[in-house]
């Protein structure tokens, strides 16, 4: 074989090494967070602050599901963040024409700054734990999602893997495989944008009764009222009672007087035992789309060379969440100012490349 033939026959390109027709890889950091309809209606997650380790079968007309815990517990309201960051990301790509996969690719970093969770060593174990109980937590039902009636028993994530770790134990890249219960979801459109804020509710309780709130006021919406007991089977609460009463007129008096309550304020009338959602005249945070100084790929490469040996994505996500604390202030070119920061980072702690 001659030398003109090889020539002709050879890619002048290196192999592509990490190919990635089998999963889809996460970039949007600010990407609207959004939920999926059928675990908004229906309690799919523990509100429960200690491991749950109770099943649970919740029957609405023809439609019942029947979740079951894992050797961690059922997954909980907070475990959540995990599929609504997928799945934000997943219908940011979709909207913007890219292809998608049922495996799902992040920066656990950035998922963490995202969905507003702590980014230090706890946060970390909060996080592989959560990945657990969505592997772990069994559900059967019969509740439709893009047209299809799934009869079988499954997982809400079929599979976590952790890609890449630092040399001090914290998980950096993450895979998850979602499954088809979640994907056929996505793929149907069957979702709703969430409030931003919502990460930033504290009780389980208080995100379930804005999931609540979110998938039956819609907005601009109309204003819609629970008997008490409805509200708590939909919630999925454990409680007795008169505690989930108790735990309800809580929040209801905390939004008559912080209005914390993202897009709704919730009113619980204690003698006819209905708790009443009203679409607020404004939403509590107006931009949904734009909420992070977006930071270009070609600013992504330069930082390689600014800062060698930093893993350039982690220096992003550590950026807008130093932006982020000190109040969200305007940025009029994010590309300098991310590189200026990645400087600052290497000056301080520098690292050797490879």
């Amino acid at each position: 074989m001659g030398e003109n033939t090889i020539l002709e026959d050879r890619s002048p390109l290196l192999p592509d090494r990490h190919p990635q027709q089998d999963f889809f890889v996460c970039d949007i950091f600010d990407a609207a967070p959004k939920g999926d309809m059928a675990s908004m209606e229906h309690p799919i997650f523990s509100v429960s602050t200690k491991p749950d380790m109770e099943a649970r079968e919740y029957r609405h007309g023809k439609s019942f599901v029947r979740v079951s815990p894992g050797e961690l517990g059922l997954a909980t309201v907070h475990d959540r963040d995990v599929l609504i960051y997928c799945i934000s990301q997943l219908m940011a790509a979709i909207n913007s024409g890219k292809q998608v996969s049922q495996v799902v690719r992040f920066k656990a970093h950035e998922l963490m700054v995202s969905t507003n969770r702590g980014t230090d060593g706890r946060g970390y174990e909060q996080l592989r734990a959560a990945l657990k109980r969505l592997q772990g937590t069994q559900i059967e039902t019969n509740i439709i999602t893009g047209e299809r009636e799934e009869l079988d028993v499954f997982s809400l994530i079929d599979r976590a893997r952790i890609v890449r770790e630092t040399r001090d134990g914290r998980m950096q890249d993450v895979e998850v495989r979602l499954s088809d219960w979640v994907f056929n979801a996505i793929r149907a459109k069957e979702v709703l944008t969430l409030n931003r804020a919502y990460f930033r509710l504290r009780k389980p309780l208080e995100r379930r009764l804005y999931e609540i709130a979110r998938k039956h006021c819609g907005f601009p919406g109309k204003a819609v009222t629970f008997c008490l007991d409805t509200l708590q089977a939909k919630c999925g609460s454990r409680s007795k009672s008169f505690e989930f009463k108790r735990l309800v007129k809580t929040i209801s008096d905390q939004d008559r007087v912080h209005r914390h309550f993202p897009d709704y304020g919730v009113v619980l009338d204690v003698e006819a035992d209905k708790v009443t959602f009203t679409p607020r005249s404004a939403r509590f945070s107006s931009n949904q789309i734009s909420l992070f100084p977006r930071v270009s790929d070609d600013a992504l490469e330069r930082a390689k060379r600014v800062a060698p040996g930093y893993d350039v994505h982690a220096l992003k996500a550590d950026f807008l969440a130093y932006w982020d604390s000190k109040g969200r202030k305007d940025i009029k070119n994010p590309d300098a100012a991310f590189l200026g920061f990645c400087k600052a980072c290497h000056t301080r702690r520098p690292m050797r490349a490879g």
